[in-house]
């Protein structure tokens, strides 16, 4: 089934023609559950991962772990609608986090499914996002592993890795992405409006809006960020997203060239900031406004369709993945925001 983005509460240029050299586009992908294959675009689906080549092992320090949850089990609570029930760490309860540890595959994306993806290092156009399962240091620091591949050359490989590498147990649920295809679609967006992102003037104009809005029509006046600007969820290219943090400076720490936005990890497809953006297959044939979302049941689909990934990153926020639009080999640098 595809998916259709409503069009905006109200036209974004007609009101704010300023916005329309700044018009950008975005691919949103929709993840919902389902079974895709390793040559298909996917959330937490398998790899495209040739069976001769070292499955990615992070050989940091990690926190300690001594109890969490199978993978196994994990994948039969939900297919069963229950909790998986939590452990302790095989061999007496030990630190499961000493040593290497294998990164989890969380996705991977084709140009050939996702056209706005743009190419990785000598015109790969397959892109695989991993995590490690553990936090890093005091602060729980992530983190993430990119691998870019040209699709045509892997794809001859006589043999692929059927069962990747997997901790025992994991510290979280959430660690384990729940398969999911997906059913991208190309959006207009614009940037995020706050600091330097927009001229003060532009700013200053949406500030007066939805100022105006909010005043003569309550809390389900439309307003700009939460539904003009960036669409939730998970997608490739367009704006960063800056809710948390405010808008941050991203540059390549190789050659200090600013960095472009890849793309966009959400653990939640839609809350009640973002109602208006609910794909039209998605919506409840009666809706109540934005504030109908606050109950799941208000959804076609519940929770598969507001939170299909089962990911979270951080504190429910946006992970955003920049490469070097200079030099797409540079390392590239993960924010949440």
């Amino acid at each position: 089934m595809t998916r259709t983005t409503p069009a905006r509460p109200v036209p974004v240029e007609a009101v704010f023609p300023e916005l329309a050299i700044h018009r950008g586009r975005t691919t949103r992908l929709h993840p919902r559950p389902g079974q895709p294959t390793m040559r298909d675009s996917h959330v937490g689906g398998p790899m495209l991962w040739p069976e001769a080549e070292p499955w990615p092992v992070c050989h940091e320090s990690h926190q300690s772990v001594t109890e969490g949850y199978a993978p196994g089990e994990i994948r039969a609570a939900r297919v069963a609608g229950t909790w998986p029930r939590k452990r302790p760490w095989p061999g007496g309860g030990t630190d499961g986090a000493a040593g290497p540890v294998p990164f989890m595959g969380l996705a991977q994306f084709f140009r050939r499914d996702v056209p706005g993806l743009t190419p990785g290092p000598d015109g790969a156009d397959l892109v695989q996002l991993f995590r490690c399962p553990f936090t890093h240091g005091s602060s729980l620091e992530r983190r993430y592993h990119l691998r870019w591949r040209r699709s045509a050359e892997t794809e001859r490989a006589s043999r692929f890795l059927a069962v990747p590498p997997e901790v025992p147990l994991l510290p979280w649920e959430h660690e384990l992405p729940e398969p999911c295809v997906l059913h991208p679609e190309e959006v207009d967006t614009y940037p995020w409006a706050e600091d330097d992102t927009l001229p003060a003037a532009v700013i200053a104009l949406i500030d007066a809006w939805d100022d105006v809005q909010e005043s003569e029509h309550g809390r389900d006046a439309p307003s700009y960020q939460s539904d003009l600007s960036i669409p939730p969820g998970w997608r490739i290219g367009g704006f960063p997203s800056w809710a948390s943090t405010g808008p941050l400076t991203v540059d390549c720490a190789a050659c200090s060239h600013p960095l472009r936005l890849l793309l966009t990890a959400d653990g939640s497809e839609m809350d009640a900031d973002s109602h208006s953006w609910m794909p039209l297959e998605d919506r409840d044939p009666h809706p109540q406004g934005r504030s109908s979302i606050r109950d799941i049941r208000d959804i076609r689909g519940g929770p598969s369709v507001v939170q299909p990934t089962r990911l979270r990153f951080g504190r429910d926020r946006d992970l955003h993945v920049f490469t070097c639009p200079a030099n797409p080999g540079h390392p590239p640098r993960w924010v949440l925001s």
